[in-house]
């Protein structure tokens, strides 16, 4: 009897076990964050792909830069996917967040637009250009006129400079900094503006075709899948990785974004 009773409570502590892993791993939703966007409709993607290898994603949608990794850092996402290897270095340094990257993503190249001006030989000296005002967009664009030909950056610059790291500006170019955001608003008023992918197709502008200069896919400034360091183990996050890089996912970004977006994997 005894024996019995042993057994019983055994098989009962069991089955709660194997309830709470059940729901651990296969029903809860693992919860990633990413901008509106391409990050969101890729991601959508993505999880359609995990959902045939047990994975159930939760897409959480934000509208700024800064609230993803906040959530990341509460506990309150499990991963999220819309930011490239300078900016996660930046976000580090200046909040200590005990983040790592797990994959490559996408490149949203930064391109050089303008209404003035068909193509770069015409620029002319004076024109005003439009930059993000931040440091790691800010250092990207001067990056891209320097590749360009529009300006010469001193000897290693590393992936941030600023204009005080100019060496050579032929064209005494003006630069105008402000939010990322309006750049392509600026175009109006601008000789050029230096935008991301992601913001000038929300003014109609086709990065492949309309970009004055443009960057490839060995941009520094890859995105990432980013996770918390203690979780970055965790076997269901390889599971999200395959969905990502899966041939269905890079044919999705080829066909929807027609060369605008790159797949980096």
């Amino acid at each position: 009897m005894k024996n019995l009773a042993f057994l019983l409570v055994s098989l009962f502590f069991t089955s709660l076990f194997a309830v709470g892993c059940g729901n651990q791993t296969n029903d809860k939703p693992l919860k990633i964050g990413v901008t509106a966007g391409p990050h969101a409709e890729i991601m959508n993607v993505v999880k359609k792909i995990a959902a045939n290898d047990g994975v159930t994603i939760q897409v959480i949608v934000y509208n700024d830069y800064i609230k993803p990794n906040v959530a990341l850092n509460q506990g309150d996402l499990d991963m999220n996917s819309f930011q490239h290897q300078p900016y996660l270095h930046n976000v580090i340094d200046d909040r200590k967040y005990e983040f790592v990257s797990i994959a490559k993503t996408i490149v949203l190249p930064m391109g050089l637009y303008s209404k003035t001006f068909s193509n770069l030989t015409q620029v002319t000296p004076g024109s005003t250009v439009a930059i993000p005002n931040d440091p790691t967009n800010g250092g990207r664009a001067f990056l891209l006129l320097e590749k360009s030909g529009l300006i010469t950056l001193k000897p290693n610059p590393g992936l941030q400079p600023s204009a005080r790291d100019i060496a050579d500006n032929p064209k005494n170019l003006l630069f105008t900094e402000m939010d990322i955001g309006q750049t392509p608003h600026a175009l109006a008023d601008t000789g050029l503006a230096v935008i991301t992918s992601s913001y000038a197709q929300e003014v109609n502008l086709v990065p492949a075709k309309d970009a004055l200069a443009l960057e490839d896919v060995d941009s520094p400034y890859t995105n990432i899948i980013v996770v918390r360091a203690k979780d970055k183990d965790n076997p269901v996050f390889q599971k999200v990785i395959t969905a990502y890089h899966s041939e269905e996912v890079k044919q999705f970004v080829t066909d929807s974004y027609n060369g605008s977006i790159l797949p980096a994997w």
